[in-house]
Formats: C-alpha cells, sequence, structure tokens
C-alpha cells in the first residue's frame, strides 16, 4: 500500500509541472472573462479537470448560458464514464466509498494504475492524483493573482500544453498490443469530428471505440 502510493507520487510529479502550467492559463483566462480570484480558484478545485473548464470558460466568454456551459463541461468529461466503469471493480467498499475513491481518477492516474489485466492499483492512483491536484490548485492560483504578469497565454505557447498532454497519454497506449486499436480509432474519431462539432461531441464519440473490449 505505502509502496504503491509513494511511487505513484513520484510518477505524478511530471504530469502535475504539466498540469501547473496549464492551470496558469486557466487562471487567466478566468480571470479576463470575469471571474474574481475566489471563484477561479474554487472552480479549480472542485471541478479539477482541465478539458471540461476550458469548454465551460468558452460557452461562457462565448455568451452562452450558465446551464450551456455545465452541459459543454460533461460533455467533455464524458469519457470518465467509460473509465470510471473499468475502474469500478478494483474499488473496495459500498457505494459511497467507491464513489469516493473514484473522485481521484484523472487520465494519467489512470493510465498509470491500470496494471493492463483488467485491474487497478488504487494506492498507485491515489499517489499519482495528489501532486497532481495540487499543482492545479497552485497553478490556477498563480493565474488568477498574476494574470497581469503572465499577459497572453497564447503568445507563451500555453494553449499548446493540453494537447501535447493527451497526446503523451495516447503514446503509451500505443506501446500495449491490446489497446493499441482502441487508442488508434479513438483519435481517429475524435480528430474527424473536431472540426464541426461542438466542444465534448469528439471526446464523447472517441469513448465509443471502449466498446471494443465487450468482444471478450
Amino acid at each position: 500500500m505505502t509502496g504503491s502510493f509513494a511511487r505513484g507520487v513520484r510518477l505524478g510529479v511530471p504530469y502535475a509541472a504539466v498540469g501547473l502550467v496549464l492551470s496558469m492559463s486557466f487562471g487567466v483566462l478566468a480571470r479576463q472573462a470575469g471571474f474574481s480570484a475566489l471563484q477561479t480558484i474554487v472552480t479549480a478545485l472542485v471541478v479539477f479537470a482541465g478539458s471540461a473548464q476550458f469548454a465551460a470558460l468558452a460557452v461562457l466568454t462565448g455568451g452562452g448560458s450558465a446551464l450551456a456551459a455545465v452541459a459543454a463541461g460533461t460533455l467533455m468529461n464524458g469519457r470518465f464514464l467509460a473509465m470510471g466503469t473499468a475502474l469500478a471493480p478494483s474499488l473496495p467498499g459500498g457505494p459511497v466509498k467507491r464513489a469516493l475513491q473514484g473522485q481521484t481518477m484523472v487520465d494519467a492516474s489512470w493510465a498509470l494504475a491500470n496494471r493492463g489485466d483488467g485491474t487497478f492499483d488504487r494506492w498507485l492512483l491515489f499517489g499519482t492524483t495528489l501532486p497532481q491536484y495540487v499543482g492545479w490548485a497552485l497553478g490556477t492560483a498563480l493565474g488568477a493573482f498574476g494574470g497581469d504578469l503572465l499577459g497572453d497565454t497564447d503568445r507563451l505557447g500555453l494553449d499548446a500544453v493540453y494537447p501535447t498532454f493527451f497526446v503523451g497519454i495516447l503514446l503509451a497506449e500505443l506501446r500495449d498490443p491490446r489497446s493499441r486499436v482502441v487508442a488508434l480509432l479513438g483519435a481517429v474519431v475524435a480528430l474527424a469530428l473536431v472540426p464541426f462539432t461542438p466542444p465534448g461531441v469528439p471526446i464523447m464519440a472517441a469513448a465509443t471505440a471502449a466498446l471494443l473490449g465487450l468482444r471478450r
């Protein structure tokens, strides 16, 4: 238990560094959209999902309603339905305890905790998520309070961090012959839909590639 958690913390540090930079961008953009510093930080702490936060922010800055922003964020996080279904059997306890443990699931942690045999190391998952959560909160605070110093986030290349992060996870899945077909199919579906569908839809559609596992 302790060994897996400590290993997870070590594995999570590089992803935390990426998340810190990305969340700085969110902090800056949220303040520019009219959020207060406190609202920005609380949003990051409660939602803790980069794609959902940026999707919701894009809707709000485009003049959309709060309901539309929540819907966009929900669509963007649709992939967690499939991921949570795979993780659930590896979490002990009743429904409430398992639900609480499932809150620690983020993309990188899920991928790293996957043993490759259909089971997950939950303590590795917890450990990997911890530094990512701290980094996300810290980066958001830095962006919210120091946005004037950062200036244009696109000029700094922060807009490229999130896509690069997911490409890194995709490349890791491509090394496993059992997940290679699903990873490639998901990538193709998402890329094909991005140019003409609303935010979140490509992620939802790409997640259907995981249904190939039902062949077992």
